[in-house]
């Protein structure tokens, strides 16, 4: 998924109609993915490495019979170093590969944990509400709406003067909006009908004053 030209005029006009009505400042953030989740691939690497360590308890054989061309015949039972040097070498083997096959980012994202990914994209978007939006309105009526493309995530965080009126489940329906187009390969369009509810919500709660204005930019912003 891309974001044209046409989607970042149509997300920025969403944004600048939805402040029409309201004192709440709408700040969007599209990246392209929250991390790279090079730690899951180590993690997975270790699964198989004790997974082979596993099976050799289970099945000692194995490691014998990767020592028999190497194996005097008239030697009574086998070495236990060259047994457990075995042992290392083939849990070893097992974590290289399984990391090497995980280098490929469409399957590491693939085999990453929902929950995981969920706390990472939660994690990406508090540190840029932190940098672009929290505290930096007059009154304290700053929102993020964070969209993460390759996870399929959303994420909308907001000042605590909304936080203390606004219910986090009101937000449901427009994130839900944002979730279905980019599932259906339309980030812009479901930014853009996100905006526009997320408008509806704040307009009811912190309506535009006479005096406001424009304190953060209305324009996309894509990482």
């Amino acid at each position: 998924m891309r974001l044209s030209a046409e989607d970042h005029a149509r997300v920025t006009a969403a944004v600048a109609e939805a402040e029409l009505t309201t004192a709440g400042e709408i700040v969007t953030v599209v990246a392209r993915r929250s991390d790279r989740y090079h730690d899951v691939a180590a993690h997975y690497g270790l699964l198989a490495s004790l997974f082979v360590l596993a099976l050799l308890s289970v099945w000692p054989g194995i490691a014998e019979a990767a020592l028999a061309p190497l194996h005097d015949e008239w030697a009574e039972g086998y070495d236990l170093r060259a047994l457990f040097t075995v042992a290392l070498v083939l849990s070893a083997l097992a974590w290289l590969l399984v990391r090497l096959l995980l280098n490929a980012l469409p399957l590491r994202l693939a085999l990453t944990p929902r929950a995981t990914k969920a706390r990472r994209v939660r994690a990406r978007a508090l540190d840029l509400f932190r940098t672009a939006a929290e505290k930096r309105t007059v009154g304290g009526t700053g929102v993020l709406l964070y969209l993460s493309l390759d996870e399929h995530r959303a994420e909308l965080i907001a000042d605590e003067s909304i936080h203390s009126k606004v219910a986090p489940e009101i937000w449901g329906a427009a994130m839900a909006a944002l979730v279905a187009e980019v599932k259906q390969g339309r980030p812009g369009a479901g930014m853009a009908e996100a905006v526009r509810q997320i408008g509806l919500v704040l307009a009811e709660h912190f309506p535009r004053a006479d005096d406001d204005r424009n304190e953060l930019p209305d324009r996309l912003i894509e990482l």
